[in-house]
């Protein structure tokens, strides 16, 4: 069962980048000129905001990779597992196809007529 990301864990995770992005935000505002504020901030704070969504997501796979991580446990007895269960079911060649050959294809061809020639 996968445990939930918290915001609180977010709030540790990315406070340093919460604080750069900040930081580049009022950077990039303050040295706007007077009435041009928007027009002069508004491509800095998007590509800043663009690497701090970025940086988001990558610490959210992290965070689920890592939770994730100590509940699996791929055997009890940590042993390696045997082979038992896994390739091709039971029937099939590893190709996926019946040792028989294609059934599809005898389905297919049931359909084709030969057609008299010379009446």
């Amino acid at each position: 069962m996968k445990k939930p990301i918290s915001a609180e864990e977010f709030q540790e995770a990315l406070a340093g980048e919460f604080k750069a992005l900040c930081a580049k935000a009022a950077e990039a505002i303050n040295s706007a000129h007077a009435g041009h504020i928007i027009a002069e901030s508004e491509e800095p704070v998007r590509d800043a905001v663009a690497v701090f969504r970025q940086q988001l997501y990558q610490m959210a796979v992290d965070i689920r990779q890592k939770s994730e991580e100590g509940a699996f446990s791929p055997s009890a007895t940590g042993q390696q597992a045997t082979s038992a269960g896994q390739g091709a079911p039971e029937g099939y060649s590893c190709d996926g196809k019946r040792p028989s050959g294609d059934k599809a294809q005898g389905v297919l061809g049931q359909g084709k007529r030969k057609h008299r020639t010379g009446r």
